[in-house]
């Protein structure tokens, strides 16, 4: 079972987002300062919520212990995983373990970036395409949802594994059942990585999510 999806909060009430999410959220929301920065963290929460009331999950507490991915409290056989950017917001669900990213691809990229710190053919790859920027992004919501697969975020180099681009998107030299699909919306590239190939993509409007 896996389940993708999205939601632009640009136009989030936050008054009553706020109400709508546990104490805890709440706290984390009165973290940031700018209002751009609180939608997406109630933006957040909320499309999780919406995700895991379909599995009939209704109240659900969120832990986070050291070194160690976000969890759902009494349900060890359901992971999930966020990612936000801009004014966009992605959430997955799944009973087996994932990773997502979302990045928006409007504007100009140090390709100095991949040739510092991917993997050589990857760099390789991005420098021969046609749109090396468009190609940047294809790599780096793929490296990043691998990166958040592991529960290792930036603590795994970017040029410590390698992911090859072609028929199917894969690891090198990975044997495992490991799946990694891309989607492209609007201005936005978006990765996942799972045990599941992903056809569906779902957008939510914030009337689904209140």
């Amino acid at each position: 079972m896996i389940k993708l999806a999205y939601c632009n909060v640009e136009e989030l009430d936050l008054k009553r987002a706020y109400s709508l999410v546990s104490k805890s959220r709440q706290e984390k929301i009165d973290f940031y300062r700018f209002d751009k920065d609180k939608k997406l963290s109630a933006g957040a929460y909320l499309l999780l919520k919406r995700l895991l009331s379909e599995v009939n999950i209704k109240d659900f507490e969120i832990i986070i212990e050291k070194y160690e991915k976000p969890r759902i409290v009494d349900h060890e056989n359901i992971y999930f995983n966020i990612s936000h950017s801009s004014k966009m917001v992605l959430c997955a669900i799944s009973d087996k373990e994932l990773g997502v990213d979302i990045e928006n691809i409007d504007g100009e990229i140090d390709l100095n970036i991949a040739k510092n710190f991917f993997y050589n053919d990857e760099y390789k790859s991005i420098m021969n395409c046609d749109n090396p920027s468009d190609e940047f992004f294809k790599y780096w919501v793929l490296k990043e949802s691998y990166m958040k697969y592991t529960g290792l975020g930036m603590n795994l180099k970017l040029d410590s594994f390698e992911i090859v681009i072609g028929d199917e998107i894969k690891l090198k030299d990975d044997d495992s059942d490991l799946k990694f699909n891309l989607f492209e919306i609007e201005d936005y590239k978006i990765g996942i990585a799972s045990h599941y190939n992903v056809y569906d993509l779902i957008e939510y409007d914030l009337k689904e999510l209140y």
